[in-house]
């Protein structure tokens, strides 16, 4: 007997956490247990393949809103060359309508509802030696029963479990090389948010403390590149929070990233105090801000002292060591195209690493969902059940919408034009609208449709910047330079930058110092002067652009081997003055 656990991520570098926990939680079961993990967008006929393959009699996919589709595709055509199969799913998509996910989908024999890891024991015990010996013993599943009419059997959501019996998922680590790791140390949600289904289950669970620092110690140990907390408000508990923040901090391995999704505004002080001490890119904090409009938060159910989060965020930033995330959410009740973009700016001004615009998804089961014909909620009938217009934004607004998403993401989010944009945003006043601009130069020209390599956006947003502002065309030229050679240890010159405004002369010079004597470049014992050069680039500025962009000279030195973990740009140098010596001599 052979029980396949199948997971359809979004991306190779994703893992699922849930078909992990199931495999832990199967006991003396565990040697019929084998998993699997494809992609969304993978090739359908090799996922055939590979499943026919291994010969499972029984298969259970783990669903959610971005591969339900792609699953109810396959699981047909599997049927179909595996006849005799139980096909099973599990996880949030499937679970709240689970009899009508059943009555839709007739290839699929049944359904985990709920918490699986209890669950799927039983079910792993039932198949394998037929203990308990009916599916109908077993609490949390909905299943097609041929003696029964209607022939669909739900045995009701069994209750919920206590987190620290749940075994450690991951024993071993090779299989998870070049890809994210996920973690929970709670389960629930204190909060009611109307448009998650998380803040349903109000018992908020915790893992004991002193077994989740064993395990974070094994990511630790392993030199894992980064863990991902799943916790949906991390530090809803501040002593929870507190004591694993102060333990990675205490055996920080100089490597590993730990991600958190945290609830700004309950941040205290000894917790702000503990941060400012860590390790640039330690941890990285994702805060869920969705709106700054006071009556578009009530009408959600969500608990936010906008003008506390602000403040924190600011103290974060300051402290020049933590990468922030900050989401807002488009389609949401009484924020329209206006009120968004008073949103958009207030989040702007904060100056996150990356800042996330997402649309409301109406999901099945919410109250957002109950509420949709108050609000004129019109969203996709497919998933992820996307918002396509409300009372307040009509679709033409939430088509603009996309394509400020768009730019925020190419142009915000990639982090290559971190000197560029604020420059720019002077001309538009508002960042919001130097966005809509973007979106409109793209569709205007024809380059929403076509995918652009990273270096072309450079070339885009210089003929963009030249397009309307004309009159700073040169300071624009140095800025997107800057901005290249902070990300890019590019040898051929982008267009926009012209000629190589660095002699020979002066690069001979400067090497051969250099590597005679380290002035700049203390991490480069064992490099020769040709690997330094290599490593390195040195660019003339006619503008102070690391400054106020005063129009005198400023020659910079880039380090690639040392760059900043929060946006990976190159360590810089002003060498100006080692230049002007070097050349009079």
């Amino acid at each position: 007997m052979k029980i396949l656990l199948a997971a359809c991520n979004a991306k190779y570098i994703h893992s699922n956490l849930a078909v992990y926990n199931l495999k832990s939680c199967s006991g003396k079961y565990s040697p019929n247990v084998v998993i699997k993990e494809y992609t969304i967008n993978q090739i359908r006929d090799d996922i055939l393949k590979d499943i026919y393959l291994e010969q499972p009699d029984v298969i259970c996919f783990s669903c959610y809103i971005w591969n339900i589709s792609f699953v109810k595709e396959l699981v047909p055509d599997l049927k179909k060359i595996l006849p005799h199969v139980d096909f099973w799913a599990g996880g949030p998509e499937v679970s709240y309508d689970a009899v009508e996910f059943l009555k839709k989908n007739p290839a699929f024999f049944g359904v985990m509802v709920g918490e699986g890891e209890e669950t799927f024991h039983e079910l792993a015990g039932y198949y394998i030696e037929r203990k308990p010996e009916n599916l109908k013993e077993i609490r949390g599943v909905a299943f097609h029963d041929e003696t029964k009419v209607p022939d669909i059997v739900h045995t009701g959501w069994r209750e919920l479990m206590d987190l620290s019996k749940v075994p450690f998922a991951y024993s071993n680590l090779t299989e998870f090389k070049n890809r994210i790791i996920y973690y929970e140390s709670s389960r629930g949600c204190p909060f009611s948010c109307s448009y998650c289904l998380s803040s349903i289950d109000k018992k908020l669970r915790f893992r004991d403390i002193e077994l989740v620092k064993k395990e974070l110690q094994f990511f630790i140990d392993n030199k894992v590149p980064q863990v991902k907390f799943v916790d949906r408000t991390f530090n809803c508990k501040h002593d929870h929070a507190m004591e694993i923040w102060r333990y990675i901090t205490e055996n920080d391995n100089g490597i590993t990233n730990f991600h958190f999704e945290i609830s700004a505004d309950l941040l205290r002080a000894e917790e702000l105090a503990l941060m400012k001490t860590m390790r640039p890119g330690l941890i990285q904090l994702e805060i869920g801000v969705q709106s700054t409009n006071p009556q578009t938060i009530k009408a959600i159910r969500r608990t936010m002292d906008f003008e506390k989060l602000k403040g924190i965020v600011e103290q974060i930033h300051s402290f020049g060591n933590i990468h922030q995330h900050l989401d807002l959410i488009a389609g949401l009740p009484y924020e329209g195209y206006d009120s968004f973009h008073k949103s958009f700016c207030d989040v702007y001004a904060l100056r996150p690493e990356q800042f996330q615009l997402g649309f409301l998804k109406v999901l099945k089961g919410s109250y957002m969902e109950e509420k949709k014909d108050d609000y004129g909620l019109v969203y996709k009938g497919m998933p992820p059940y996307e918002v396509l217009y409300t009372k307040w934004l009509p679709y033409k607004d939430t088509l603009r919408l996309k394509g400020i998403e768009e730019m925020v993401e190419t142009y915000y989010n990639s982090r290559q034009f971190c000197y560029t944009l604020p420059y720019l945003i002077r001309h538009f006043k508002r960042p919001f609208t130097l966005f809509e601009k973007l979106a409109e130069y793209y569709e205007e020209n024809g380059l929403d449709t076509l995918s652009h390599a990273r270096t072309a956006r450079y070339e885009i947003l210089y003929d963009f910047a030249r397009f309307y502002d004309a009159e700073r065309c040169e300071a624009y030229k140095q800025l997107l330079t800057l901005d290249f050679y902070l990300r890019e240890n590019a040898k051929s010159r982008p267009l926009f930058a012209g000629d190589e405004r660095i002699s020979k002369e002066e690069f001979r010079l400067f090497y051969d110092r250099e590597d005679e004597e380290r002035r700049y470049l203390e991490n480069y014992e064992n490099m020769e002067k040709r690997q330094l050069r290599k490593m390195t680039h040195i660019e003339r500025f006619s503008y102070d652009v690391l400054g106020d962009m005063k129009e005198e000279e400023c020659v910079l030195l880039f380090d690639y081997q040392n760059r900043n973990p929060l946006d990976h740009q190159a360590k810089v140098f002003c060498v100006t003055e080692e230049i002007r010596e070097l050349c009079k001599q």
